[in-house]
């Protein structure tokens, strides 16, 4: 595997870590209510497009799985340490309950919506480099994520949310979330970039039909 590949694979999965850590702070931005992992969870598609661009299709499905697996471990393992006995000397043990442990119903809807989306970015970032081109890189960016982040928001805000919150305000948290993470993918639209296409052998600027099956 190129260090690329090595740089790419663990950014992505720090990233999806951090952004759930971070998503237990609700900050108030420009009249909305927003989780503060919103800031860096978009970054997340773009990764993945490096993923995706270093090492093929197969290994960006195994990485968004991978990440789905390792944020459930964590969350179980929050709820484990929150649920072990103080020590008598450290005071903390209600704060750390009341940030850390998981409400479950969130952390599902959470991790559903990552990986299906995110499976979602990698079919469509797929059929645009094979199907239509592999120049204007930034627009294989652009199109996967315009389809993949509303995607996101629309499965994690009904399945925490649907329900338990008015309409309105569910729907609030949907367009808050699109925005903001569309901004963000715009900030990080350049480092598709910053790292080399996958070696493939090339007929006419395409892939081969024997390449082409080999990377489905």
């Amino acid at each position: 595997m190129p260090l690329s590949g090595i740089l790419t694979i663990s950014a992505y999965i720090a990233a999806q870590m951090l952004s759930d850590i971070l998503s237990l702070k609700i900050a108030w931005v420009a009249g909305f209510s927003v989780d503060a992992g919103t800031f860096i969870y978009p970054f997340t598609f773009t990764l993945r497009d490096l993923v995706h661009k270093v090492l093929g299709r197969a290994a960006a499905r195994t990485v968004i799985v991978a990440a789905g697996v390792i944020n459930l471990v964590m969350a179980g393992l929050f709820a484990f340490a929150a649920c072990l006995p103080p020590d008598p000397t450290w005071p903390f043990q209600r704060e750390f309950a009341a940030v850390l442990t998981p409400v479950w119903r969130i952390v599902v809807a959470s991790i559903v919506a990552e990986v299906f989306s995110e499976l979602t970015d990698t079919e469509i970032y797929h059929l645009w480099v094979t199907r239509v081109t592999r120049r204007f890189q930034w627009m294989r960016v652009l199109t996967s994520n315009a389809v993949s982040i509303p995607l996101d928001s629309l499965i994690f805000c009904w399945g925490a949310f649907g329900g338990r919150l008015p309409v309105a305000t569910v729907w609030s948290i949907f367009w808050a979330n699109v925005l903001l993470k569309g901004a963000v993918t715009l900030v990080g639209l350049p480092t598709i970039y910053l790292v080399r296409e996958r070696d493939r052998r090339m007929t006419n600027g395409e892939m081969t039909n024997d390449e082409m099956t080999n990377d489905q």
